[in-house]
């Protein structure tokens, strides 16, 4: 699923795809923004979004097995909550028996 397919399940459900839109961008702008200045979103039964650092380090060429020096940098993560884990583990298991 998409972006624009996302906003056309939420429209079903609102009723029209401006307000669907505008709470999708809403949504992605608010948690992007929390994240990127260091908090932690937090959606019960759906999961977290946070902020992680990722220090310097050697890395290999797989190539050529030169060493690279990789920078620090910060990236964002998310973890699901046990209620999506149970969804998708219940989904993973329907479609294994088709």
């Amino acid at each position: 699923m998409n972006k624009r397919e996302l906003v056309d399940a939420i429209a079903d459900r609102v009723g029209d795809k401006k307000t669907a839109t505008e709470a999708v961008n809403a949504i992605i702008d608010a948690v992007q923004k929390a994240v990127a200045n260091g908090d932690k979103v937090s959606i019960t039964g759906f999961g977290a979004f946070e902020m992680v650092h990722k220090p310097a380090r050697t890395a290999r060429n797989p190539s050529t097995g030169a060493e690279i020096k990789v920078a620090e940098s910060w990236a964002p993560k998310f973890r699901p909550g046990s209620d999506f884990k149970e969804l998708v583990n219940d989904g993973g298991k329907r479609a294994k028996k088709k």
